[in-house]
């Protein structure tokens, strides 16, 4: 009888092992995706991002009155 405990308990830990095993795979497996997706699309900016110059920001428009504007 005690021989059958140890076998179903070596049973349950085999299967809770195996479970947890293939959960880590399909994490694996996700974050290496994520991962070449990134590098990808990091490749894909920089690609761009030498190409097209900076865009200036425009100045910002004031009102000067005349009588600030000094005369020659």
């Amino acid at each position: 009888m005690g021989s059958l405990i140890v076998a179903l308990v070596a049973l349950v830990v085999a299967v809770v092992a195996y479970a947890l095993s293939r959960r880590t795979a399909r994490q694996l497996a996700q974050i290496t995706e994520m991962y070449w997706q990134l590098k990808f699309d990091h490749g894909e900016l920089k690609a761009k991002g030498g190409q097209a110059a900076p865009v200036a920001p425009r100045p910002q428009e004031t009102f000067v009155p005349l009588t600030q504007l000094k005369r020659p």
